[in-house]
C-alpha cells in the first residue's frame, strides 16, 4: 500500500430556547461578554454598531451612501482594518467575504415542520480582534480515530465531557460550538456588503479553509480543557479498508462521543458508504466503490483548485455557487449516512445540527487531511487560489480564551504555522485508477440519445441520456496539460432541504448505475439539507482528460452522458450541460 507521511516536516445570544426537545439551552451572556462594539461609518446597511447597549441600535437606520453592492470594495475582511473602510467605486477591485454583524443573525429553518427554529443560533455579542497565529512550541497530533490508543480515547472522552458541562452560554461550550456551524451554514447571516443575500460557506471555495478554522479552535478549547496542548482530533479514516467503519469509540452508549440520533443501521460493523444514496448498498461493493469514488475526487476530477475546493463566492454571490469534488461526494454521503434515516436527518445528516454529533468533527478532520493531501499531491502545480477574493476572506469564531476573534483564509495555509500533523496512514485510492468496462465504445454513435441542446433544462425524475458534442478531440500531451476538458453541468436546482444526488457516466455501456468503480464513471452532485435557498442555481464541473483518454475515445467528436438520480430526483432540476476547457 502507497502511504504518505503527514508530518510537521512534511507539509509546507442569546435569548435561544431549545434545539431539540433533551437539549435546554440557557438564555443570557455570562458575565464576560462585552455589549459594545465601535462605531464604525458604515457605507452598507449591514453595519449597525454602537457604543452602548446591543439592543439599542437594532431598529436604527445607519449612516448610509448609496453605491452598487458589486462595484465597492467592502470591509473588514478585505481590508483586515476597520480604519481603511472606505469604498471605491471601481468594479475590479476585491469584494471578499468579511465577518458577518452578528446582531443581524436570523434563525434557522426546522427541517421537520418548514418552520423556523427553536433556538437561535447566532452566537453571543461581542468585541473582536484579529487573530494573530501563536508560536508553535508543541505541535498537536491528530490520529486516526481507529488506531487510538484506550490513553487516548480516554482523554478524548474527559475533554468532550469537559466541554458538555460548561454552561451553555459559554462560547466555548458543546452546545454553542455546534451553533457556529449552524450559523455560518444554514443562511442565518446577511453577506457583510449585500444586506440582500445570505452567508453560506458550503457549495463554494469557501468550504476547506472555513471548516479548517472551526476544527482548530474546536482543537484548542478541548485541550486546554484537559490542559494538553498536544491533543489533537482523532480523524475518522473513512477512505481507508480499515476505517471505513465508524470508529468504536463513537459507538459506545456511556461514552460522551455518543449521539442517539443517528441511524442505527450504520452502526459498527456496517460500512461507511461514500456513494450512499437513502438505501442499502450492496456490501460486497461497498469498498471498491469508495476507492474508486476517493480516486476520482482526489485525483482524476481535480486537474484545476476550483474542481476540487469548489466556485468563487464574494460579496454579491448568491449562495451556493459550486461545490467541489469532495464536498459534493463523500462528504455529504457521509453527513446523511450517519444522521437519522429521517426527513430532517438530525443530527448529522443537516447543517443545523451536524454540530451536535461529535463524529461530525472526525469526519471533517478527515476531509481537513485530504486537503493536505491533496496540496501536497499537486506538487509544482497551483495548489490554491492567488486572488485576494478567496484570501482575504475572514470570518468569526471564538478562541480558547473566550475570546471572539476574526481570521483569514490566508493564515490557513501553512499547516506548520498551524501547529498539528496526522498520523501516517494507507491510502490505497492513489493506486486505484478505475478501468473501463469497455473501451473504444461506439455507443456515442450508435445512440439514439437525443443532443444536449434539445434536452434542457429538464427535471431528473428518470435516467437522462443526452449526446454532447466535443468542441475539441485528438488533442496533443501538451494541449492536455495546458487545458483541461470539464464537463459542465450547470442551472441545477433542488429542494435544498432535501438530500438529493445524482450520478454522472460517460459512454457507459453497463447501465448499471449501482456500480460506480469504473472509469465510465465521472462524478456526483449530492448535497447536506439545510435551509431551503430558493431560486438559486448551481453548478458542477467534472474532469473528461483522463477518462477520455482510458476508454480511448479521445479521437471521438462526442460522447454520450448519462444523468442517473439516487435520491429525490423530482427535486432537482438541470438547466444545461456542455463541455469547457479550462487552462
Amino acid at each position: 500500500m502507497l502511504s504518505i507521511l503527514l508530518s510537521s516536516s512534511s507539509i509546507t445570544t442569546a435569548n435561544t430556547t431549545t434545539l431539540l426537545p433533551s437539549r435546554p439551552i440557557s438564555t443570557s451572556n455570562p458575565p464576560y461578554f462585552s455589549t459594545k462594539t465601535t462605531r464604525i461609518r458604515c457605507f452598507n446597511v449591514s453595519c449597525d454598531a454602537t457604543n452602548g447597549d446591543q439592543n439599542q441600535n437594532r431598529n436604527r437606520s445607519p449612516q448610509n451612501v448609496q453605491i452598487d453592492r458589486r462595484n465597492v470594495l467592502l470591509g473588514m475582511g478585505g481590508l483586515y482594518s476597520a480604519s481603511n473602510l472606505i469604498p471605491d467605486v471601481a468594479p475590479s477591485f476585491a469584494t471578499p467575504i468579511s465577518p458577518p454583524d452578528l446582531e443581524k443573525c436570523s434563525r434557522g429553518t426546522n427541517l421537520n415542520t418548514n418552520e423556523p427554529l427553536d433556538i437561535n443560533c447566532c452566537p453571543p455579542i461581542a468585541q473582536y480582534i484579529d487573530y494573530k497565529l501563536p508560536p508553535v512550541t508543541k505541535m498537536r497530533f491528530r490520529p486516526a480515530a481507529h488506531l487510538a490508543s484506550k490513553e487516548y480515547i480516554a482523554k478524548y472522552e474527559k475533554a468532550v465531557r469537559l466541554m458538555k458541562e460548561l454552561p451553555d452560554d459559554d462560547p466555548r461550550s458543546f452546545t454553542q460550538q455546534a451553533h457556529v456551524h449552524c450559523a455560518y451554514c444554514n443562511l442565518t447571516y446577511e453577506q457583510k456588503g449585500d444586506s440582500e443575500l445570505k452567508l453560506q460557506i458550503h457549495n463554494s471555495w469557501h468550504f476547506y479553509p472555513w471548516h479548517r478554522w472551526y476544527l482548530y479552535f474546536y482543537e484548542r478549547i478541548l485541550g486546554k480543557l484537559i490542559d494538553d496542548p498536544t491533543f489533537g482530533l482523532p480523524f475518522w479514516n473513512w477512505d481507508n479498508p480499515p476505517g471505513m467503519v465508524m470508529p468504536d469509540m463513537f459507538a459506545k452508549k456511556d461514552s460522551p462521543l455518543y449521539d442517539p440520533l443517528r441511524n442505527l443501521d450504520h452502526l459498527p460493523p456496517a460500512l461507511a458508504d461514500l456513494n450512499y444514496a437513502a438505501k442499502p448498498s450492496d456490501n460486497s461493493k461497498v469498498i471498491q466503490n469508495n476507492l474508486t469514488e476517493m480516486y476520482t475526487e482526489m485525483v482524476r476530477g481535480v486537474s484545476k483548485p476550483e474542481d476540487f475546493y469548489g466556485a468563487k463566492y464574494v460579496v454579491g454571490s448568491t449562495p451556493d455557487p459550486g461545490p467541489g469534488t469532495i464536498e459534493r461526494g463523500s462528504h455529504t454521503s457521509l453527513h446523511v449516512w450517519v444522521g437519522q434515516a429521517t426527513k430532517s436527518g438530525e443530527d448529522m445528516g443537516n447543517f443545523y445540527s451536524a454540530g451536535l454529533e461529535p463524529l461530525f468533527f472526525s469526519h471533517h478532520t478527515n476531509i481537513d487531511r485530504l486537503w493536505t493531501i491533496w496540496r501536497k499531491l499537486r506538487g509544482s502545480k497551483p495548489k490554491d487560489f492567488n486572488e485576494s477574493d478567496w484570501l482575504d476572506s475572514s470570518y468569526l469564531f471564538y478562541d480558547e480564551n473566550a475570546q471572539l476573534v476574526r481570521v483569514k483564509v490566508s493564515d490557513t495555509l501553512d499547516q506548520d504555522k498551524l501547529g498539528y500533523f496526522f498520523q501516517e496512514v494507507d491510502t490505497p485510492w492513489l493506486k486505484n485508477r478505475p478501468k473501463p468496462r469497455v473501451k473504444k465504445s461506439k455507443i456515442a454513435t450508435t445512440s439514439s440519445a437525443p443532443k444536449a441542446d434539445s434536452v434542457f433544462p429538464v427535471k431528473l425524475d428518470k435516467v437522462v441520456k443526452v449526446l454532447v458534442d466535443r468542441p475539441k478531440k485528438s488533442r496533443s500531451k501538451k494541449n492536455k496539460e495546458e487545458e483541461e476538458e470539464l464537463l459542465v453541468i450547470e442551472g441545477i436546482e433542488v429542494d435544498s432541504a432535501k438530500f438529493v444526488r445524482f450520478d454522472v457516466f460517460v459512454n457507459d455501456e453497463d447501465d448499471k448505475p449501482d456500480e460506480i468503480d469504473k472509469a465510465e464513471y465521472v462524478g456526483c452532485y449530492s448535497q447536506v439539507p439545510h435551509k431551503n435557498s430558493t431560486g438559486v442555481k448551481s453548478k458542477i464541473r467534472l474532469g473528461l482528460t483522463e477518462l477520455l483518454e482510458d476508454l480511448d475515445v479521445e479521437d471521438d467528436d462526442k460522447i454520450l452522458v448519462s444523468l442517473v438520480p439516487k435520491a429525490n430526483g423530482d427535486d432537482i432540476n438541470i438547466g444545461g450541460i456542455k463541455i469547457i476547457y479550462a487552462s
